[in-house]
């Protein structure tokens, strides 16, 4: 299949010519394939989500003006821009979408060089103890539940794929079932099976609470399920801020959690817990890996010092190029959003993202503070905490939620509130939901928020 794309992209470099190709093949197998042929050709390559709707491909069709696009069916078949192909200035450019302001959709102009560099730093961090030299000693094997389209599973197959490990894609309930079709991903998920021991898992924090709050499976007790599942050589834990009270569930069961900080931007993590930091009670974010520099600034732009809570900065060579079709002016720097600290031991916290954080009654307040503390009374399964313009308060802060049951009421969870939070960081607005709409990395979409509740917020 590789073989045939690349054919087809061959009739246009031939000539010298290098096509902007947008891929949104659901098929994996598809999509591999198109994602192999535009790397070995060198054409610009811009990765679409096959679930986009029509505004979100009208947004991409105009940004990007394709010449190929290769997908399964939701791409509007008419009006689609058409421009000179691209030249060799944008040869092997690879485009990965990540979400902008107000759900605008941007591409990050990342290359073969930056996903490299990214693998590198991984391998590095996970196998510092084993020489360079020791090749499959080093590999990185990958089992993903994650989507291709998504930095979190296509680095994942990067991964395995340059350092020569093996790369396995389950169906996304089959690690809370064990249970396949397929024989040899049968073998895997088997509770008596050994190969997770060699394995990386990648999850977000809603996939790691289903997977503890799952029942029994066909003859297999969840027990059963959570000893299989501490095997792996460590669970990469990222995509969203996990809650301490699920940090606190994972390491009772003994789970190798290694706690990731990274984003589209970056090619995924750039800074990681190792699993016996966590096991040993450290819920940090971990060290820089090797290949990258956290560092944290003030308003003035001036380093701060440990426990200073300031502005993440990330420099190194996994860094985008910046969005498309603009670079950054300051390669290999990104001035993140998200504000956090380090402490004595180097180690990366994150205390949230500055457009998010709330201004209320003249104080800052960090909406995942909040959300951490309703999820840890048991009384809600999940929640998101936003600000809400308000002309007494600057701010109100509003919470949706979803309750275990009926009997959960506002009057319930102040009271449980009280001694664990201030007043002032009490949601004024509880809307109760019977689910929130997240992406499949554990997001919350803002455009579906604004849907549900019928306002901007």
């Amino acid at each position: 299949m590789t073989e045939q794309r690349l054919e087809k992209l061959q009739r246009f470099t031939n000539t010298g010519l290098y096509p902007r190709l947008l891929l949104a093949e659901a098929d994996p197998l598809a999509f591999l394939a198109g994602l192999m042929a535009a790397c070995l050709s060198d054409c610009s390559l811009f990765i679409g989500n096959p679930g986009w709707r029509r505004s979100e491909w009208q947004q991409a069709l105009s940004l990007i003006q394709p010449e190929l696009i290769w997908q399964g069916g939701n791409a509007p078949s008419a009006d689609i821009p058409h421009a000179a192909a691209t030249r060799e200035d944008q040869g092997g450019w690879l485009m990965i979408p990540t979400g902008g302001s107000a759900g605008k959709i941007r591409f990050t102009i990342h290359t073969w060089a930056t996903l490299k560099a990214a693998v590198q730093g991984c391998q590095d961090h996970f196998f510092s103890e084993i020489s360079a030299k020791a090749g499959s000693k080093r590999a990185i094997n990958s089992c993903c539940l994650l989507p291709l389209y998504h930095v979190s599973g296509l680095m994942q197959f990067m991964r395995s794929l340059i350092t020569g490990g093996q790369f396995l894609l389950l169906p996304k309930e089959a690690l809370a079932t064990g249970i396949s079709e397929d024989q040899a991903i049968g073998a895997f998920l088997s509770t008596e099976s050994l190969q997770p021991q060699s394995y990386f898992l990648s999850l977000v924090p809603t996939q790691l609470q289903r997977l503890l709050q799952a029942g029994k499976s066909i003859g297999v007790t969840i027990s059963d399920r959570i000893s299989w599942l501490a095997q792996f050589r460590a669970i990469l834990l990222g995509g969203a801020p996990p809650w301490p009270a699920l940090l606190h569930e994972a390491q009772q069961h003994q789970l190798p959690l290694a706690l990731t900080y990274g984003m589209t931007e970056t090619a995924a993590q750039v800074a990681t817990l190792k699993p016996d930091q966590f096991l040993q009670g450290d819920h940090s974010n971990g060290r820089a890996l090797p290949h990258a520099k956290i560092s944290i600034r003030g308003d003035g732009a001036q380093s701060l010092a440990a426990n200073q809570i300031g502005q993440v900065v990330v420099e190194g060579a996994s860094v985008c190029l910046g969005y498309y079709p603009q670079p950054f002016a300051q390669p290999g720097v990104l001035e993140t959003e998200d504000l956090g600290y380090m402490d004595e031991q180097g180690n990366l916290w994150i205390a949230g993202r500055s457009s998010r954080t709330i201004f209320t009654g003249g104080e800052t307040v960090f909406p995942e503070e909040i959300e951490a503390a309703l999820l840890a009374t048991g009384h809600v399964t999940d929640v998101y905490v936003f600000g809400q313009a308000d002309q007494e308060w600057g701010e109100q802060i509003v919470a949706l939620l979803v309750p275990v049951s009926p009997a959960v009421t506002p009057a319930l969870l102040k009271a449980t509130l009280k001694d664990h939070l201030s007043p002032l960081k009490h949601p004024k607005q509880w809307i109760f939901l019977p689910q929130l709409p997240r992406t499949p990395q554990g997001k919350v979409s803002q455009p579906l928020v604004q849907q549900a509740l019928g306002s901007d917020l």
